[in-house]
């Protein structure tokens, strides 16, 4: 199977139309918490203050499945739990990957490595052009992107799609989503119109891994 670029296969699965929505949906989840912790003096503790990364991760979880029910976003999704059982996390299935949300103070590095995320990030070692997994290309999975963004401040937002190797960190980051023009959609593709011979190969590969396994 020919390696198709991480970037081109990235904008095929969530077009341009669809990555214009993802900064207002986080700008809205940020000033939702920003007004919860305004008006309530529990959350201005110093305790509440160093965990202010839970609201947000909430708000951020809430509003995107906002997003997916509402069909803005016109993906499926599922809550997943962890693998050890101390919550469950928003898994957006697109047509042939899937993206989990990540809030990091530092874009350049990929999250710490849960079991989810791990999983996640081998799966990719068969696509793209990773020469060091010339060897394994079979694919073992589905593609798994990241949505990243920013740690207390919303300051980026990114799509990214992480390395196998976990400190070689990613693949390919797109640039700040935060500096797209804001753009509203009327409707978003599920892909880009125009598809290419080895994206067209990569989705017959993770459809039959799908079928095989009953993904």
């Amino acid at each position: 199977m020919d390696a198709v670029s991480a970037e081109d296969f990235l904008k095929n699965q969530i077009p341009l139309a669809a990555q214009a929505l993802i900064p207002p949906t986080l700008k809205t989840a940020y000033e939702a918490v920003k007004l919860m912790v305004r008006d309530e003096p529990i959350l201005n503790v110093a305790s509440a203050e160093d965990n202010r990364g839970r609201l947000i991760a909430w708000a951020v979880d809430f509003a995107f499945e906002q997003l997916l029910k509402t069909q803005r976003w016109p993906y499926e999704h599922r809550w997943r739990s962890f693998a050890k059982p101390t919550g469950r996390y928003l898994e957006i299935r697109l047509s042939h990957s899937v993206v989990t949300v990540s809030q990091l103070a530092d874009p350049t590095k990929q999250p710490r490595n849960v079991v989810f995320r791990e999983h996640g990030r081998i799966t990719n070692a068969p696509f793209f052009d990773l020469k060091e997994f010339d060897d394994t290309r079979a694919v073992q999975g589905v593609p798994h992107f990241l949505l990243i963004h920013g740690h207390q401040t919303l300051e980026f937002a990114h799509l990214a799609v992480p390395h196998a190797i976990h400190h070689r960190d990613w693949i390919y980051r797109t640039p700040n989503l935060m500096n797209l023009p804001h753009i509203v959609a009327e409707s978003v593709p599920q892909t880009e119109a125009t598809e290419f011979d080895a994206a067209i190969v990569l989705k017959e590969e993770i459809e039959k891994w799908r079928r095989d396994n009953d993904a």
